[in-house]
């Protein structure tokens, strides 16, 4: 599997660079008039890259199977993070959302490691209990009680987007283990009236839905940020506008260097480099599922599914939400939007991914 690793390195630098340019060139202006300092956002996304290239290498140099022993204290660990990001005065709010812990100047999101802890215990889970995974009590209950009980804490900061990204990951590599369908199906059903009352009875969700179905029916309100990234994308033609040159973002296009910066790349690189970036993601997806493919060991198998399914739903939400063809999600696009917590994550499950690669050709 030497050159499937190879591609995917390859890939993952390309995104990487790709994203180390594009937060400059959208962040680079609004850095300058808001902090002083055109350079601030490029600074943090190279440090956060740098620790997440030495944690990278701290993953691909051992054995990924150690983690079998360590996943129940790293889920623990994890839990009792999310229940920490909660406490006024230790997890920091804003914009009415406590998610992160303040640590000088740098701010780390717990949801997001979680992710990748309850992955790990998954895995593992499945792994240990495979030939029980039909049965409802000891299968199929316990793990629907451990992903409860953290989209619960992530939905508490308050957080749906990951939430359900968490449940779905779960859900897939259930069934990649042979789950029942009924169970899964069953428990579908009994959680539609809990997300309708979440998006219903909560405002901004429920303008955020509305919004979707028609953006330019309030432009100038709730739908301007949608507006602004079809606007964004539209403006790019097929070639672009131009590095650099964009419009939108001097303050017309909210989170342009983050969950929107796909749209920032539509305007100045056109359809071409939209294409081009999707094109990667999709090799992406088939190179981690060929890894996945060809795992012998349990553990490794789950873990592999995990991973790509974690990178690969976040990059399809996140292009989805972009194009306006699904409502908006604050979930960044994988190694290119800005957020230290969520690249260095995604650095991880790739080291972990090349890991289960390597270990495999032994």
């Amino acid at each position: 599997m030497r050159e499937i690793r190879t591609s995917l390195t390859s890939i993952v630098i390309v995104l990487l660079c790709v994203g180390t340019i594009m937060i400059y060139s959208a962040s680079g202006i609004y850095a300058l008039q808001q902090l002083g300092d055109s350079l601030f956002y490029l600074k943090r996304h190279l440090l956060f890259l740098f620790v997440g290239f030495i944690m990278t290498m701290v993953v691909m140099s051992s054995d990924y199977r150690d983690l079998r022993r360590w996943a129940k204290p790293i889920l623990l660990f994890s839990l009792l993070t999310l229940i920490l990001v909660l406490i006024p005065g230790i997890g920091k709010a804003s914009y009415g959302a406590r998610r992160w812990f303040k640590i000088g100047v740098f701010s780390i999101q717990p949801s997001e490691f979680a992710k990748l802890a309850v992955l790990v215990y998954v895995a593992d889970f499945l792994a240990r209990k495979q030939n029980k995974i039909k049965d409802f009590r000891e299968g199929f209950l316990p793990l629907v009680s451990i992903l409860g009980g953290f989209c619960l804490l992530i939905l508490k900061q308050p957080d749906l987007g990951n939430a359900v990204l968490m449940a779905v990951i779960v859900f897939t590599m259930m069934f990649m283990a042979g789950a029942q369908l009924h169970h899964m199906g069953a428990l579908c059903v009994l959680a539609l009236p809990a997300l309708y009352l979440l998006v219903v009875k909560v405002p901004y969700r429920l303008i955020r839905i509305m919004t979707f179905l028609n953006p330019w029916e309030d432009s100038q309100g709730a739908g301007f940020q949608l507006t602004q990234s079809q606007i964004a994308l539209g403006s790019g033609g097929f070639f672009g506008v131009g590095l650099g040159h964009s419009v939108q973002k001097l303050y017309y296009l909210p989170a342009a260097h983050t969950d929107f910066i796909l749209s920032i790349i539509g305007e100045e690189m056109g359809f071409v480099g939209v294409f081009t970036i999707i094109v990667l993601f999709m090799v992406f997806i088939w190179q981690g599922a060929r890894i996945a493919n060809r795992v012998t060991d349990p553990f490794g198998y789950f873990l592999s599914v995990g991973i790509v399914s974690l990178l690969g739903l976040q990059a399809v939400i996140n292009v989805g939400v972009s194009i306006g063809a699904l409502p908006t999600k604050g979930l960044p696009l994988p190694f290119i939007s800005y957020g230290g917590s969520a690249l260095v994550v995604n650095m991880m499950a790739v080291g972990l991914l090349l890991n289960i690669s390597r270990i495999q050709d032994q």
